[in-house]
């Protein structure tokens, strides 16, 4: 399986934005896989469940949680073999660890990125 690495994450104020990217390594035949796979984008609140934020399909087909429909935005780009996570009208209730997961619903995931929404 690929080893996933997030980064992106800091410190921003409510209405501000920020773009965190999962990066994937390994293999030949594991960046294949994760190049079809859907990979999810996860985040984890402190004293809450992880619960899935947005998934993005090798197609391109995405999903998204209602708590962030319209401002958030997943994407990949297979040649970088990167997912990405842009995160708009950021409020206080997105902070969180973010964690990349690929294939989605499966037990690989990033060491995760710290997201901060803060006056």
């Amino acid at each position: 399986q690929v080893q996933l690495v997030e980064s992106g994450g800091g410190l921003v104020q409510p209405g501000g934005s920020l773009r965190l990217s999962c990066a994937a390594s390994g293999s030949i035949s594991s960046l294949s896989r994760f190049r079809v796979n859907a990979v999810g984008w996860y985040r984890q609140a402190p004293g809450k469940q992880r619960e899935l934020v947005a998934s993005i399909t090798n197609n391109g087909n995405t999903n998204y949680a209602d708590s962030v429909k319209g401002r958030f935005t997943i994407s990949r780009s297979n040649a970088k073999n990167t997912v990405y996570l842009q995160m708009d009208t950021l409020n206080p209730k997105d902070t969180a660890v973010y964690y990349c997961n690929a294939p989605v619903g499966s037990t690989n995931w990033g060491q995760g990125t710290q997201v901060t929404v803060s006056p």
